[in-house]
């Protein structure tokens, strides 16, 4: 795994709990050589994730669309930042660059990327890693409702269990490295009887 691509708000959160997980994060990532890759902001999550990394020697793609680089704090001291016309494109370039996606604290923009990579899993179009970084209990509403969703046949199992989660950023790593994807049916294929 040479990169892992990281969803998490630009905001730090009402608990500082949330900064001190995601800099853990960035020194395990940085500690196993695994590169990061997100949405290139100095603040918040995404600046203590990015900050720590670079802190313990390892290397930091940010990907950020030109009409945020003005609005958002743009981190200057990446090993790379990226500035690309839209967000289709910046998660269209961390998609292409990441092994894996995980999902720290954050709000909309954060359930929106995650959403659409995990339902890209579903539909067979990657078979790469998806977990949530479950700080502070964070995403347990997130986890019953899909519980919730599989109970009422509106997800299958083998869906849910492409959703890894846990409350350790080094558990949730050891979960991405032995990741075996499940077979899915992809819906694009032209061979339905």
């Amino acid at each position: 795994m040479k990169h892992i691509a990281v969803f998490c708000g630009s905001r730090s959160g009402k608990s500082d709990v949330y900064v001190k997980e995601a800099a853990k994060l960035g020194k395990e990532l940085a500690d196993r050589g695994i590169g990061l890759v997100y949405g290139g902001s100095s603040a918040g999550v995404m600046g203590a994730v990015a900050d720590a990394v670079m802190a313990n020697g390892g290397r930091v793609i940010g990907i950020m669309p030109e009409f945020l680089e003005k609005r958002e704090i743009a981190h200057k001291s990446l090993t790379q930042l990226v500035v690309v016309d839209s967000m289709h494109e910046r998660k269209a370039k961390m998609a292409e660059l990441a092994d894996g996606f995980m999902v720290l604290p954050g709000g909309a923009g954060t359930l929106e990327e995650f959403f659409e990579i995990f339902t890209w899993a579903q539909l067979g179009l990657h078979e790469k890693p998806v977990g949530l970084l479950n700080t502070n209990g964070y995403y347990d509403p997130l986890l019953s409702l899909f519980n919730h969703m599989a109970g009422e046949n509106f997800m299958e199992e083998k869906h849910r269990k492409m959703v890894l989660s846990s409350a350790q950023p080094k558990d949730l790593i050891d979960q991405f490295i032995s990741y075996s994807p499940p077979a899915v049916e992809s819906y694009l294929t032209e061979n339905r009887t």
